[in-house]
Parts: C-alpha cells; structure tokens; sequence
C-alpha cells in the first residue's frame, strides 16, 4: 500500500450515508489524526458553512475535526473568483448562507445589477425573481460561475433537485454555460491541494462516487481510492475505461 502525505475526502456516502454511521470511517479518519496526517473533507455540498458540518459530525457521527479540515464546493467557489481578477470584487448570488458567507468573506460585496460575477448554488428558497436577476446579470456581461454540476441530492424522500438544476435554469435562460467548480471538476481539487500545501503525488482523493469524486481526482491527475459504502458498485466500476487506484470494500481495509 502506497503511503500518502495526505487525503482529500468525500463525506455523504464515503464517512457517513444520509444520516447513518459508518464505523470504519471514524476509525479511518481516527487513524489519520493520531499519526497528524493531514485531510481535507471535500464536498460538492455549497449550503453550510464548515462550522455546521463540523458539528454534523460531532453530534451525529461522533467524529471531531476542526473547521480546517473542510473545503465546500462554496469556498472554492470563493476562492476561484477571488483570484481570477483582483480588480474585480461584485457578485450576485443565488444559494444558502454558505456560499454567500464564503463570497463575503473573500471580501466581495453583493451587487444585483452590474455584478463581476453572478454565482449559482442549490437554494432552497429560489424564486422567479431570483432567477430573473442572475438572468439579466449575465446578459450584461458577467461571468457566470456554478459551484457544482449535481442535478439531484439524496434525502429520506428520494432524489431531489440539487445544484446543477437549479444552475441548469439559468443556463436555459442565458444560453450559456457555467463554469463549474466543483467535483468532478479540476477547480475544486486545485484549490483543495493548495490548502493542504502538498504535491499532486502526495495525496489521494478517496470517496464512493466514481463519476464525482473519482472522476475529480482522475481529471486533476491524482491517486483515487474508491470505497464501496455508497453510490458506485463494482459492476459500474467494471465498465469504466479509467479504473481507481485503488478499490476497497471497507476503509478498515486501508493503512494509512
């Protein structure tokens, strides 16, 4: 087993499912503090801050980190425009209190009408007018940035609409297309790795989901370990041209 200076992580599916425990992650994610190896948790979910996923994890799955060990699809957004251009700090938002903290933050303020940048995450508040906004935004020349490409999110009711739908309305009205930061994307898992100050061949982004979290670390050019907790099957896996890493039934299978 090849020994990583550092992981990134995926969450739903891969350290929890939904909102139960999966015991060999925590024994995983144990396993990584006790010998200070760093991790990141990356998620492609924009609508907590990293305090509320931190104390998700403490209350409901017993795991501790600290805020440092997170990185939203919502801050790399953030982080993405804060350094595309210096000179230019308006945007207008459409998402939850996470991605707009993380925009603010940056040290952007929010402006409805001539923006830099309009930002598109799940909201579960949109409105019409919320949409006409981003709309009429774009159309006068702002850049139009979507935090992730997923259409539906799992919950105890099924498969509701996630991020990528919403940011799909927009892009029907616009006729253009977002640029997307998060997973599979390569944008999250550059900024991601800047974070935990590695290189490419010291870390390994490990999650369930090959055509997210897998695929994110095959685009960006980095080691993939694939648990079957969550999404992807074997069978799936089977099929694909590009095949993880490596393929693990349990994360109790992995020494770090």
């Amino acid at each position: 087993m090849k020994k990583y200076a550092g992981y990134m992580i995926d969450l739903d599916g891969t350290i929890y499912r939904g909102k139960e425990k999966i015991p060999a992650a925590k024994r995983f994610i144990e396993n990584l503090q006790a010998k200070n190896i760093p991790f990141l948790f990356v998620t492609n979910n924009s609508t907590q801050a990293p305090e509320k996923v931190v104390a998700n994890l403490a209350k409901n799955f017993d795991i501790h980190v600290t805020v440092n060990n997170v990185f939203t699809s919502a801050l790399a957004t953030a982080d993405y425009i804060a350094d595309l251009d210096s000179e230019k700090r308006t945007a207008y938002v459409i998402g939850e209190l996470g991605l707009k903290q993380a925009i603010l933050d940056r040290g952007f303020k929010f402006e409805e009408t001539t923006p830099d940048y309009v930002v598109v995450g799940l909201d579960y508040d949109v409105t019409y007018h919320k949409f006409e906004l981003a709309t009429l935004a774009i159309k006068r020349g702002a850049t139009f940035i979507g935090t992730n490409a997923d259409t539906n999110l799992p919950n105890e009711r099924g498969l509701v609409p996630g991020a990528g739908s919403v940011i799909a309305l927009v892009e029907c009205a616009t006729q253009q297309k977002a640029q997307y930061v998060g997973k599979p994307e390569t944008i999250i898992m550059e900024k991601a790795l800047k974070r935990l100050g590695l290189a490419k061949d010291q870390v390994a982004m490990v999650g369930d989901n090959y055509m997210t979290d897998i695929q994110a670390g095959i685009n960006f050019g980095i080691d993939t370990i694939l648990v079957y907790t969550g999404v992807s099957t074997k069978e799936q896996v089977a099929d694909k041209a590009i095949k993880p890493t490596v393929e693990l039934d349990s994360l109790d299978q992995w020494k770090v």
